[in-house]
């Protein structure tokens, strides 16, 4: 069930090296596949913020490295805490979209590393924060929405600089670098919704260069 096929995707620019890809994603049934598949092997669960706190999110990760929050502070590992393995590999067709995302926007020879998964169910959401923990930051951030519709608030350098607002719909991709890479952003709080695929939530896959 293509609900994307015989969408044509736009390209906008909403700040300096920062694009939104509308319908960009064209094989969602591989795409969704692959995820299932992911989650099945690295289960989703709320991580604990250093303070201590539940996020609201749930996540998992694929790549040879993986996203990771608790007490100790926020970074990458080898291996998935919950299960003491090796997180699964990227599919080759999440490889297949970030790369094509890049290239589309001009961000050249972009390998991530790194698939950060996020489950937004209603009222979940994602406060402002600068992705900082990876390496090289000369390297963009990919960003894929799936499901329900979501708030999307790009800000600046400084975390009081107001955001701007952007719908993310089923299918759009994110891709930020260049004067853009260290901007704050986030998603507000998920409003109701029930997407035909993915029914009453959204699927977020993050990619990054960690290492």
């Amino acid at each position: 069930m293509d609900l994307l096929a015989g969408l044509t995707p736009t390209k906008q620019i909403f700040a300096a090296d920062a694009y939104l890809l509308t319908g960009f994603v064209q094989n969602e049934d591989d795409l969704w596949r692959d995820l299932q598949q992911v989650i099945s092997a690295a289960p989703l669960r709320h991580m604990v913020t250093p303070r201590g706190f539940a996020m609201s999110v749930a996540t998992s990760s694929c790549g040879a490295l993986g996203w990771v929050s608790d007490k100790k502070g926020y970074r990458y590992a080898k291996e998935d805490p919950l299960t003491g393995k090796a997180w699964p590999a990227m599919p080759a067709s999440f490889l297949a979209l970030a790369t094509s995302a890049t290239s589309e926007t001009g961000f050249a020879n972009f390998v991530p590393d790194a698939c950060l998964i996020n489950e937004y169910k209603v009222g979940a959401r994602m406060g402002l924060h600068q992705d900082k923990d990876e390496q090289d930051f000369k390297q963009p951030i990919v960003s894929v929405s799936l499901g329900c519709t979501a708030t999307f608030q790009f800000g600046a350098l400084a975390r009081s600089d107001k955001p701007i607002k952007i719908l993310l719909n089923h299918g759009d991709v994110l891709v930020f670098g260049g004067a853009s890479r260290l901007c704050y952003h986030g998603i507000l709080p998920l409003k109701s919704g029930m997407h035909a695929l993915l029914g009453a939530r959204r699927m977020n896959m993050t990619f990054r260069k960690a290492a």
